[in-house]
């Protein structure tokens, strides 16, 4: 048995309150300087040189590595951390202006939202995919999304990339074709598991480490293996901190593309960053962002939030108040179109190819 009882309580100890993607923050500070001005290069004057910022327990690695090699500096910001202990948390705080921006709340809470008359706008991204594993007992065969028709899944079926698999096979209530069994702890859905009392189980990233290291269960597949790019956690923030604010969210944008440059060509240095940031093992750390399903980027990935908010529709996880909304107009691609090519423009020598694939992606992901 490899190392069962520790990652057990490893597993315990680091995912309480990690739901999807995160919950509440590793730290918090003032608003002091809020209300400052600074003035940036070029003309540009930051509104506000102070962001507060819900990154949940699990911490955003960008943000990380911006500020540990000084990139808000560069750009004049500070970013305080503001604490909530779960996802509707960090919600609540956004909508009643207790924090600015909200990065790790996955995508289904911010369109939820959006969808039952809250006011805001997705600027940006974190995880495109998180590194979420689906489980089942050692020894099981799985062929694809195919095989949960008819078994018992702990998944929330607000899930859309599941739900969203499910109608691309044919079904059209994917609800009734998947036993869907729901759990508020991914340790619960695991221990349903291994008891047989589920099939299946949708694991959170933080439960990546765990998974890997027992003799109990097999990884059947990965999220993003059932939907590519299904748009993990979205930046968000009140549409009229976006509006008065845009010069600073741009430049907040050109700090977290540096950022995720620099994570790209320097993961395991990235590894060392972060577990330390979220007080956390390494190894732990490591058994998801070294894994090949766990991407992120500041790209807004208009493209698959509307995807995403299309199943939610369909599945009757949005309030009757979306049938008037048009969710293009709560998703702002236009400021980081600008802080790509401003990034571009006076970072480009540090890692040229970086930007020619992130306006590539772009291209690709956020142009109707």
């Amino acid at each position: 048995m490899k190392k069962k009882v520790l990652t057990m309580l490893l597993a315990i100890s680091m995912t309480l309150g990690m739901v999807g993607c995160g919950g509440g923050s590793t730290d918090s500070g003032s608003a002091q300087g809020k209300d400052s001005v600074t003035k940036k290069n070029a003309g540009d004057t930051l509104e506000t040189n102070v962001i507060r910022w819900n990154c949940g327990t699990s911490g955003n690695v960008l943000l990380t590595i911006a500020e540990e090699k000084g990139y808000f500096k560069d750009e004049g910001l500070t970013i305080e951390y503001i604490q909530s202990d779960a996802n509707a948390d960090a919600m609540t705080m956004l909508s009643t202006g207790k924090v600015d921006v909200v990065s790790n709340a996955g995508t289904s809470n911010p369109l939820q939202q959006i969808a039952s008359g809250v006011d805001l706008t997705i600027f940006g991204g974190h995880m495109v995919t998180g590194c979420m594993p689906v489980i089942a007992k050692k020894g099981t065969k799985w062929n694809g999304p195919e095989d949960l028709i008819g078994k018992k899944f702990a998944c929330n079926p607000s899930y859309f990339a599941f739900t969203g698999a499910i109608m691309d096979l044919g079904y059209d209530n994917p609800l009734e074709a998947v036993d869907w069994v729901t759990y508020t702890d991914y340790n619960d859905a695991l221990a349903a598991v291994v008891r047989g009392e589920v099939d299946y189980a949708l694991m959170g990233t933080g439960q990546t480490y765990t998974v890997k290291n027992m003799d109990d269960v097999d990884i059947m597949c990965y999220q993003s293996d059932v939907m590519p790019n299904y748009s993990c956690c979205r930046m968000e923030c009140p549409t009229e901190f976006l509006e008065k604010n845009p010069i600073t969210i741009k430049h907040a944008m050109m700090a977290l593309l540096r950022a995720q440059a620099y994570y790209e060509d320097s993961k395991e240095e990235a590894v060392k960053l972060h577990a330390k940031k979220i007080n956390a093992d390494e190894e732990y750390v490591a058994a998801y962002m070294l894994d090949k399903h766990y991407n992120v980027s500041v790209d807004p990935l208009k493209n698959s939030v509307v995807r995403a908010w299309d199943v939610l529709d369909k599945t009757g996880f949005l309030d009757e108040k979306s049938k008037k909304i048009n969710i293009s107009d709560h998703i702002n691609t236009v400021l980081y179109e600008k802080a790509l090519a401003e990034a571009a423009e006076e970072y480009g020598n540090e890692n040229p190819e970086f930007y020619n694939k992130m306006q590539t992606f772009f291209e690709e992901n956020d142009k109707a």
